[in-house]
């Protein structure tokens, strides 16, 4: 049978961090008495952090480690979790602990009345450069999609599995995930939550090419919206009047 919660995480050269991640995240879905499966997807990490995951997998059997062949980025490694995701509520977070396990109870209590859900980083442990950088971004995507998302750089948001269907991949997805999870409609609803200093590892951030890379994207996932199309098909019944197979005329 399977578990109520997937918990969804890229990895990338986060050793040292993935054991409190992993003890963390258990003991807050545990306190709120939730079924759950963690899936940590590594993306072809080169210090040691798929060994790490291996060796705590073993101890574990809610956690499900995933390894991609090569390092593909965040997008790749977020679609291949939510691929392999068996639950009808999905929670996505980073893996650097910048998130707070605690917070996704809250997330997933907004999911049984919203199809999305969306955190909001309330006090933010970055640098002013990046949080300037950010708000930009934010606001165009906003005004040039309608996104209703205001924080799209908290990793940490829920989703009912269904609107994940057939989310069309691409390099710059998790940027995009609420509102196309939303391109058919559906009820969206945000909340605060913590935001928390990197102590291990280092930040794989980059300013300049994440703006001109996001800006390319724009205008992708814009095209894609008008140009996208939904088909819905009902099978109709057959009136015993007339029959299923034509019927032979002899000759």
């Amino acid at each position: 049978m399977p578990p109520q919660l997937s918990i969804v995480a890229p990895v990338y050269n986060e050793a040292g961090n993935l054991e409190r991640l992993v003890a963390e995240t258990r003991d807050s879905i545990e306190a709120a008495s939730l079924d759950y499966e963690l899936i940590l997807v590594d993306d072809h990490s080169t210090d040691g952090s798929r060994d790490e995951l291996v060796a705590l997998a073993t101890d574990d059997e809610r956690l499900r480690v995933l390894s991609l062949e090569r390092h593909a980025g965040q997008s790749a490694a977020l679609l291949a979790g939510l691929r392999a995701a068996s639950a009808p509520l999905v929670v996505t977070m980073d893996a650097d602990l910048q998130n707070d396990p605690a917070d996704i109870p809250a997330i997933v209590a907004l999911l049984e009345d919203h199809d999305v859900v969306s955190g909001v980083r309330a006090k933010r442990r970055d640098t002013l450069l990046r949080r300037l950088a950010s708000r930009v971004s934010n606001r165009i995507r906003r005004l040039v999609l309608g996104d209703p998302c205001t924080d799209i750089g908290c990793a940490l948001k829920g989703y009912r599995a269904a609107t994940l269907e057939d989310v069309p991949p691409f390099d710059g997805l998790h940027r995009f995930l609420p509102l196309l999870a939303l391109r058919h409609g559906g009820s969206y609803a945000e909340l605060p939550v913590r935001h928390r200093a990197r102590t291990e590892g280092a930040s794989k951030y980059n300013i300049r090419g994440r703006f001109l890379r996001g800006v390319l994207d724009l205008f992708g996932v814009s095209w894609y919206r008008r140009r996208a199309v939904s088909v819905t098909v009902k099978a109709l019944e057959r009136s015993p009047c007339h029959p299923s197979h034509p019927i032979s005329s002899g000759r």
